[in-house]
């Protein structure tokens, strides 16, 4: 810093713990011209990821998403579009692949960004596990870009099926879900209300789609107390959603899913919320140690093999002390580093100490959409407890707003709050188109 040479600091991927460190740096750091901040991700606009399933549905107010250029322009940090292809950990720089629209024409060029500090925070992608044709015919929710594809041929299947071609046909819509985690589980409960909201508004006077969540496990939510999991279970059975536990995907065609004991469940929809990974290309990332899904491993500080390169969120295999593995991929986790990671930087520009992570596991919740909610809260004074209904609801949406205040702050958050609730009394519940 003694020639006056701003710290370059670059955080790749803007999901909940890449923005929130870009926007807590940008006002500590870059506000006072102590640092550059740069935050590159593939997209323009950041949506929470566990409302990616809303997404999906139709369901999520489209206020809810967060214009990274407009943010980083409140939050004194710097945003660049593109998706990150390379590392040369000598030369302190990043490789960022061209901007290809849609017909194919170049926008934006190959692009070096040189990094002082670099923070990898790209979240995760599904899993298939290498099973036979689930790549070419299942849907994902990994992204934004995703939600909003499934939601497009939803609302196109819809309409097909009970308008189009296919209305004079006896076989309702059939979706499937493979994986009973949260993801898949409030997917399968948003996707009930939207069939029925759908046969409300006119497009058929009674809802026709047969909904399946098929799990290779014996019960649904391994996060939750087994009594939990089985309230949620027999919810989801009174919504009529078929489960299929203790069965495994062995093939995805386009016409269903084929499991090991030989049955073949027909859905003309297919979503993959089975298990999650970091990128593949993650594990030739220039020498840097990774683990078999592909994680970026890291120490107690959230820093790399590499003095120079910390890692966060999804993609980041962290050590849990006193627990047999590594801290769990959760929103709140994913908070928590943020935070603790914006000390370290911080404390590293002043010749500080590097701060330690802790992670507080504060509970699981697991939202059915207007149905229900349930879940466990852990803290010191009570233990675990159970809860459910409003209370837990309650407590659902205050993980989401922890979020909203960490990147607008305590003001804005109760105004974009205000003005949602106004706009869900003017406007329909779900988007169709």
């Amino acid at each position: 810093m003694a020639d006056n040479k701003k710290h370059n600091i670059v955080i790749v991927g803007g999901g909940a713990s890449g923005l929130e460190l870009a926007t807590s740096l940008g006002q500590e750091l870059g506000k006072k011209s102590l640092a550059e901040i740069t935050l590159i991700d593939a997209t323009t606009t950041h949506i929470w990821k566990p409302l990616l399933h809303e997404v999906a549905a139709g369901t999520l107010d489209e206020s809810e998403q967060v214009e990274y250029l407009a943010q980083a322009y409140r939050g004194h940090f710097r945003f660049r579009l593109g998706k990150m292809e390379g590392l040369n950990r000598e030369k302190k720089e990043i490789y960022v692949s061209p901007t290809i629209n849609d017909k194919g024409e170049e926008l934006i060029p190959r692009r070096t960004f040189n990094y002082d500090t670099l923070v990898m925070s790209i979240g995760s992608v599904s899993n298939t596990f290498n099973i036979k044709g689930v790549g070419e015919h299942c849907l994902f929710l990994d992204t934004t870009s995703q939600a909003f594809k499934f939601q497009k041929e939803l609302f196109e299947s819809y309409l097909k099926s009970y308008i189009g071609k296919d209305a004079a046909a006896v076989k309702p819509l059939s979706i499937a879900i493979v994986g009973a985690g949260a993801t898949g589980v409030e997917l399968s409960a948003q996707l009930h209300e939207v069939t029925n909201v759908l046969a409300i508004y006119g497009l058929k006077e009674t809802s026709n789609v047969k909904l399946t969540i098929i799990e290779a496990a014996t019960q649904l939510l391994p996060a939750l107390p087994d009594r939990l999991a089985l309230a949620t279970q027999q919810q989801l059975v009174k919504l009529g959603v078929d489960l299929k536990l203790g069965r495994r995907v062995t093939e995805v065609t386009k016409e269903g899913i084929t499991t090991h004991d030989g049955e073949f469940i027909g859905a003309d929809i297919k979503v993959w919320a089975a298990g999650i990974k970091a990128p593949d290309w993650l594990k030739n990332l220039d020498g840097l140690e990774t683990n078999h899904i592909n994680q970026l491993i890291v120490d107690s500080t959230l820093q790399t093999s590499d003095t120079n390169i910390f890692a966060m969120g999804d993609c980041a295999a962290c050590v849990w002390p006193g627990h047999n593995g590594n801290v769990p991929p959760r929103a709140q986790a994913a908070h928590q580093q943020a935070t603790a990671l914006a000390k370290t930087i911080i404390n590293r520009l002043r010749g500080g100490n590097p701060v330690e992570f802790v992670y507080y596991d504060y509970g699981s919740l697991v939202s059915l959409g207007k149905y229900t909610t349930v879940g466990n809260l852990m803290g010191n004074l009570m233990g675990t407890v159970s809860i459910g209904g409003f209370i837990a609801k309650v407590v659902y949406l205050s993980l989401y707003k922890m979020h909203q205040v960490a990147i607008h702050g305590y003001f804005r958050t109760a105004m974009l709050t205000l003005s949602n609730a106004f706009r869900r009394s003017a406007y329909i519940k779900i988007k169709l188109h």
